[in-house]
């Protein structure tokens, strides 16, 4: 049930935005879940922005409000043709996280939104070593993604949600210590939030 759920979350973009918003209500819904990663940051419409991971462009829509120099990177086709529809005045680039066609040092900020947990445990600290790489020194790597809840009462809820919807990497995250990973990388962590009962976590660090 759980493949043929994510298959359908990921071909038909109504059903996957219908799940988005359906979680994003934990948060007080989509607009606030998408702006939750930029809290704090300073942004300038020249700011170089990365998206990473960027779907069919749910975060992008809300980073092209603050910067006119948005890339969304993605290596599904069908997504960023969906992106460039209902973004269009981001650019964008169809690569893999783990290997990225950008020069060292090319972003301001990279931005990854509910993408790391899909991720194998290898492949998570490559794209970390990638997204270290593509930062300008002072950048900043701000990211959302799910988090083992602190608060017993989310546990239900989320387990469901992963069962229908996510594999066994979602899982992996949730025992994995992201701001550890991003110290041993060369990250300095300077913002840990939790959300929604400690469900989700925002991390937000400096090169």
């Amino acid at each position: 049930m759980a493949t043929i759920l994510r298959d359908w979350s990921y071909r038909y973009q109504w059903l996957y935005d219908g799940i988005s918003g359906l979680a994003a209500l934990s948060v007080g819904g989509e607009t606030q879940f998408r702006q939750l990663a930029l809290q704090g940051l300073t942004i300038s419409s020249d700011t170089k922005i990365l998206d990473l991971c960027c779907g069919s462009g749910q975060a992008t829509q809300f980073l092209v409000k603050f910067s006119q120099n948005v890339t969304g990177l993605d290596a599904s086709p069908l997504s960023l043709k969906r992106a460039k529809q209902n973004v269009p005045s981001a650019s964008y680039v169809e690569a893999f996280a783990e290997k990225m066609p950008f020069i060292n040092g090319e972003f301001d900020v990279v931005h990854i939104s509910v993408a790391l947990h899909e991720m194998e445990p290898q492949q998570l600290r490559q794209i970390i070593n990638e997204v270290y790489r593509v930062l300008k020194p002072g950048g900043v790597f701000t990211l959302i993604d799910f988090h083992a809840p602190t608060n017993p009462i989310f546990w239900p809820g989320v387990s469901l949600f992963l069962l229908l919807f996510e594999t066994e990497t979602a899982w992996q995250l949730l025992k994995t210590d992201l701001p550890n990973l991003l110290t041993e990388i060369g990250f300095e962590v300077s913002n840990i939030t939790l959300y929604a009962g400690g469900s989700l976590q925002v991390i937000q660090a400096q090169k």
